[in-house]
């Protein structure tokens, strides 16, 4: 990664890789088949997390009530995956995917496998006509809420505020987001 903060991404070749790390081309390629999967690796261990969230729930409690406090759990612990990490290696791998449109396009294609993981886990055979549509739906609401809420945190570190200061905000609009996504929109005044 420090190569690719240093020089740029598209800047930066496998075989430099390879040096740095003092491996031949071919043991990069066959960890990383791409430079993308090699950049995106860090975001790529958390593809599932919802979906398994969703499948290891306690009993009774609903799928939104079970991402909704794990989403909190990572605010207070200031993870990564809730966008409210302001290390420094964090932000500057967050500006990398910013300024890189092909690894922008790779994460977006990483957040339609974990909604596409979510909707197998939301999937309820024989409770409505077509059970894979409504749970393409709800995983689309809840992956959804998750990235607006990453995406207004890492937009407020970026522009230099520190995780403690946007915690208190951060929180508050999880909550309310999960309410309103709990609750349905019909309430929500448009």
């Amino acid at each position: 990664m420090g190569l690719f903060l240093k020089h740029g991404f598209e800047n930066v070749t496998v075989a430099q890789i390879a040096e740095a790390v003092e491996v031949s081309r071919m043991t990069v390629y066959n960890y990383f088949p791409t430079k993308e999967d090699l950049a995106l690796r860090p975001i790529e261990d958390h593809i599932g997390d919802a979906a398994r969230t969703v499948r290891e729930r306690p009993p009774g409690q609903s799928p939104v009530e079970a991402l909704r406090h794990a989403f909190l759990t990572g605010l207070d612990a200031r993870d990564a995956a809730t966008g409210l990490s302001d290390a420094p290696h964090v932000l500057a791998v967050r500006r990398l995917l910013d300024e890189t449109p092909t690894l922008a396009d790779r994460a977006l294609r990483l957040t339609a496998r974990d909604r596409a993981l979510l909707a197998a886990e939301l999937t309820e055979p024989g409770r409505h006509d077509n059970p894979d549509v409504l749970a393409r739906v709800k995983a689309a609401q809840l992956i959804g809420l998750r990235e607006e809420l990453v995406a207004e945190n890492v937009r407020r570190l970026l522009a230099g505020e520190s995780a403690d200061t946007v915690y208190p905000d951060a929180r508050a609009a999880a909550q309310a987001a999960f309410d309103l996504t709990a609750h349905g929109l019909l309430g929500s005044g448009r």
